[in-house]
């Protein structure tokens, strides 16, 4: 199934095409009408399909309505001047198609978000006078004052006179929020993220889209996500935890969807421990599978003094494979617990020492002192670069594109996704597993060097979470592939892929490479530059702790300024 629909591609939005905020919306109709027409009830699939029937006016505003916050709008505000029609008259035709609500009734909250002050006070003046209330009075206190007298709906006629510009109510916005979530696979994307103004000059990977690799199989699906979304807006809202918890749906034989029941239950947690309820948050924390869920439960249950229930989940976890932050959270609560319980504190084993060197520079006219550095340390023989945070990521991305790009449930929604949608969730690795171990065997057998240069050539420029472009050249790839023993690069992806949000970042600024050095396994370095004043972050400690620990070559290099009159 091809994922690049010729006829649908969203333009740049520029001047010269006025209407691109239709294109895009169009783009996402065609997709679910076509990708998903079996999650659509037949009034749903028929209510999109008739989107395309209206006139080229008419789409561009609802459309612009439907971008916007909330389903009402005051008629005399609509003014869009890309528009072929007036407004009232495109108006017309979508109330005449059932799109719109011709005359909503209103509430005092719809009245006050819609109007001004100025135009409010002639409305409320006798109730006002009645009251003893000045006719000054700010908006807020207005509403307040008028509150209890005012509290039922009516057309915008009866609050504000026949002489009143309407006000229209927007049909069908909870179709069109589950058709955004059918194209995104999330509601935290609104329709104007959707411009994609670069798409005109960005390249997609090719991901075919089979119906077994949807993250939604079933309406159900979509159902059990809008009522999770539904569940954490609550929650946002300040709903006390115990109201939200009833509501939260039954864990799911979807692994994308257990993955967002994870981390709404992970944030029920938190907000049941803020709110008090302490029996609540460790229920809410013992359900989510999420993996920052099980630190927060061996806090809490050390505040609550259940000091052998946290030991035994504590000394339980131990045993699993952990991400530094994970390591260092539960090292330090091993060590308060042990205390508590009188068993042996245990044993941590002490970090390497940090290689660390110090230059004295000339401060530079401009540039950075990261790019000084790197000046002044390269040589003909040895040539440094400014890397930091892209090379390796870019290697891995490389030798593991096809992995990264593979279409399983809950990864590609659509046909312009720069990585996959579960690149951070806990599962991504589990997901893939046997596809990224056949990617390191090439490490242990010398294929990885043919498919790295085979990705390098052939996906040239096309969107990568892990590779960036204009860094990853032809000579800095060489070198890297001369310079870096597969072994290297083995174990820096396998951390790399203990914890992809946190360990995607932290590499030291420069690497500097020894093509002709005799040692193999010495032929590059990397340093992290700190000039005058800057201190380590804790996650290039860890990094750095970890380079020591397996011997992989990496320092500090600490920069000072040459003052006036002193020597270099």
């Amino acid at each position: 199934m091809s994922t690049q629909p010729q006829d649908s591609r969203p333009q740049t939005a520029d001047l010269e095409n006025p209407l691109y905020y239709l294109e895009n919306m169009e783009t996402v109709l065609r997709w679910v009408t076509t990708h998903h027409r079996d999650l659509l009830l037949t009034t749903e699939y028929a209510r999109l399909i008739g989107f395309f029937d209206l006139s080229r006016s008419a789409r561009a505003l609802l459309t612009r309505m439907v971008m916007r916050a909330g389903e009402l709008f005051r008629a005399d505000k609509l003014r869009y001047p890309e528009l072929t029609v007036p407004e009232a008259e495109a108006l017309a035709e979508l109330a005449d198609r059932c799109w719109l609500e011709s005359e909503p009734r209103l509430g005092l909250d719809d009245l006050f978000r819609l109007y001004t002050l100025a135009e409010l006070r002639p409305v409320f003046a006798d109730e006002l006078a009645r009251l003893g209330l000045p006719k000054t009075l700010p908006k807020a206190r207005l509403r307040e004052a008028v509150q209890p007298d005012f509290a039922g709906v009516l057309p915008v006629a009866e609050w504000l006179g026949h002489d009143r510009a309407p006000v229209v109510r927007v049909r069908h916005m909870a179709l069109f929020d589950r058709t955004r979530l059918m194209f995104f696979g999330n509601l935290r994307q609104s329709w104007s993220d959707f411009v994609l103004v670069e798409l005109g000059h960005q390249r997609y990977e090719q991901v075919s889209l089979a119906p077994d690799s949807r993250a939604f199989h079933r309406r159900e699906d979509v159902d059990c996500y809008l009522a999770m979304h539904d569940c954490r807006q609550r929650l946002d809202e300040g709903v006390p935890a115990d109201a939200v918890w009833a509501d939260v749906p039954a864990a799911s034989d979807n692994p994308w969807l257990t993955s967002r029941r994870d981390r709404l239950l992970l944030e029920l947690g938190r907000q049941a421990e803020r709110q008090g309820d302490r029996d609540l948050a460790l229920e809410a924390l013992a359900s989510s599978g999420h993996r920052e869920a099980r630190l927060k439960r061996l806090r809490l249950l050390e505040r609550m003094k259940r000091f052998d229930e946290a030991w035994d989940l504590a000394r339980d976890w131990q045993t699993g494979e952990l991400s530094d932050a994970e390591a260092q959270g539960l090292g330090r609560i091993l060590k308060r617990l042990a205390s508590r319980m009188g068993a042996t504190i245990p044993r941590v084993t002490p970090a390497p020492p940090i290689q660390e060197f110090t230059r004295t520079l000339v401060p530079p006219s401009s540039g950075s002192v990261e790019m000084a550095a790197r000046d002044d340390l390269s040589r003909e023989d040895a040539p440094a670069f400014y890397v930091e945070n892209t090379l390796i990521n870019g290697l891995f991305g490389l030798l593991c594109w096809q992995t990264i790009f593979q279409a399983i449930p809950g990864a590609f929604f659509h046909p312009f996704h720069v990585g996959p949608a579960d690149l951070t969730r806990e599962d991504f690795v589990a997901r893939r597993q046997s596809s990224f171990d056949r990617c390191f065997a090439l490490l242990e057998d010398g294929g990885y060097r043919r498919v790295i240069r085979d990705n390098f050539a052939d996906k040239q420029g096309v969107a990568n979470p892990f590779v960036i472009w204009p860094v990853l050249t032809e000579e800095l790839l060489t070198l890297a592939l001369d310079c870096i023993p597969a072994r290297d690069l083995r174990v820096l992806f396998e951390r790399l892929l203990l914890n992809i949000r946190e360990h995607r970042s932290g590499f030291p600024d420069l690497i500097q490479f020894f093509p002709d050095a005799p040692d193999a396994g010495r032929r590059y370095r990397m340093i992290e530059v700190k000039g005058p004043g800057d201190r380590l972050q804790d996650h290039q400690l860890r990094w750095l702790a970890f380079f020591a620990s397996n011997d992989i070559a990496a320092s500090v290099c600490y920069v000072r300024w040459q003052s006036d009159g002193e020597c270099g």
